[in-house]
């Protein structure tokens, strides 16, 4: 891929958070997806690519999507595999909660694993804790084994979950192992990424939530030298079978990073919605808004915050020709 391609997506998520932070607070989650959606394709088309969606968003809460299949980009080379989610946390922008994020990944054509709409089962840590983790093995040995990685004492120790009904047992299992927990609404890609960041002070994320997301953040972690674990939880013979379909001839085996995210080189970039502990969301003021974004590339390991100012009546709909 070229090395120009990372700015080119910063574009793309800052676009989509312009768009959807107007919604913040309102209560319309779909209103806000649309948004942030049709400024992404918007932008995603003056992009000189040849992409096709293998990661959209939309089918579990019926929001538009980028579909899966669509042809992104001004269709010359480099030709890529594209996961997006415009809108990752469409509850917390309607809420007006944290770390709602707008979020891009791509890899060479063939890279990235094409998940189905459907939950997956996950673990993730950060990079001193790659090669420690098992998503089999017990959830205290998992919090020991990060707490030797990092050098913490178990009550230093902090899991991030999804706060569902479905997470009570793995909630209770933690909690007795003596470490801490981080409750989230919603947006677990932003939670993956953050352990990857010391500052955010996330150790570990444990749960399931949905498979998409799980490849968003396996790109995510491969920039940063991290890792995930995932397995798909199909819910009845129909998703059993879609999962056959689409390639994966085992749907209940563990995936790892190199199952989701292949090769060498993949690019992720996001940009804030609404304020979390690794960005801040968009601010606006009157035609001036300041957004501030993340872009890593898995080839170099480098790692960007870039925090931009856009003069709205230079660009009315968020792209210049």
């Amino acid at each position: 891929m070229e090395r120009s391609l990372t700015m080119e997506l910063v574009r793309v998520t800052e676009a989509a958070a312009i768009a959807a932070g107007r919604w913040m607070g309102l209560g319309k989650k779909n209103e806000a997806d649309e948004a942030a959606t049709s400024a992404m394709r918007k932008v995603f088309d003056t992009i000189p690519m040849r992409g096709t969606v293998v990661i959209g968003e939309g089918e579990m809460d019926e929001a538009p999507m980028l579909y899966i299949g669509e042809r992104l980009g001004l269709g010359y080379l480099p030709e890529v595999d594209v996961a997006v989610d415009p809108l990752e946390g469409t509850n917390i922008v309607a809420k007006g909660l944290w770390n709602s994020l707008s979020v891009v990944a791509v890899s060479d054509r063939g890279g990235l694993l094409h998940a189905p709409d459907m939950y997956m089962e996950k673990i993730a840590v950060g990079p001193k804790a790659v090669g420690q983790i098992d998503l089999d093995a017990p959830v205290e040995d998992n919090l020991k084994a990060v707490a030797r990685a990092t050098g913490k004492d178990m009550e230093d120790v902090v899991a991030v979950v999804l706060d569902r009904p479905r997470h009570a047992k793995l909630i209770e299992e933690i909690r007795k192992a003596g470490a801490r927990i981080k409750l989230i609404s919603d947006g677990d890609v932003a939670a993956a990424v953050n352990t990857g960041f010391p500052d955010t002070g996330v150790d570990i994320l444990f749960g399931t939530g949905g498979a998409p997301e799980g490849v968003l953040a396996a790109v995510a972690l491969k920039c940063l030298g991290g890792e995930i674990q995932g397995r798909l939880v199909p819910e009845d013979e129909a998703q059993y079978e879609r999962c056959i379909k689409m390639g994966l001839s085992d749907p209940r085996k563990v995936l790892r990073m190199e199952d989701m995210v292949k090769g060498e080189d993949a690019i992720f970039a996001a940009t804030g919605v609404t304020d979390g502990e690794l960005l801040k969301g968009v601010r606006y003021n009157g035609n001036l808004v300041t957004t501030h974004s993340l872009v890593m590339r898995a080839k170099t390991g480098t790692v960007r915050f870039i925090e931009g100012t856009h003069r709205l009546e230079k660009k009315p709909n968020l792209v210049i020709k």
